[in-house]
């Protein structure tokens, strides 16, 4: 008589494949990580803090309005780019040439005197540019 035995069939199992995915885990919150940090340096510009006070919707054409920034050292961009009072006054009658209704939003900093901020909106003034603006952050 033979004796059967009852239990598991003894079959060869195949060898699975795995990936490892500590290292991508760590290299994704590397890359956002650097992504969060970086991310407001690039969208400032030019860092200024800007005077409070009451605002209306700034003058804009299709959002595409011309800033003009003073920093606390009296340095003068027109659109994050350095410039003199002069080229300021070159460029912008070349863009009122153009087209008379171009915005221009000045920004200034708080601590500058108020005669180097009257010497931005002369020549924006002088450029016979009809939409300006003072830009404030609300109160």
């Amino acid at each position: 008589m033979s004796v059967r035995r009852r239990g598991r069939s003894h079959r060869l199992e195949k060898p699975r494949a795995t990936i490892d995915m500590t290292s991508l885990i760590d290299l994704t919150f590397l890359l956002l990580v650097t992504f969060i940090v970086t991310l407001p340096a690039l969208e400032q510009g030019i860092s200024i803090l800007l005077p409070q006070a009451k605002t209306d919707e700034l003058p804009t054409k299709n959002n595409k309005a011309n800033t003009v920034t003073i920093d606390r050292n009296s340095l003068i961009y027109l659109n994050d780019k350095p410039t003199t009072l002069e080229e300021l006054r070159q460029t912008l009658q070349a863009m009122a040439a153009e087209d008379p209704e171009v915005p221009v939003l000045v920004r200034g900093d708080v601590t500058l005197p108020y005669g180097t901020v009257m010497d931005v909106v002369k020549v924006v003034y002088d450029c016979k540019i009809r939409r300006m603006a003072l830009v404030t952050v609300e109160k």
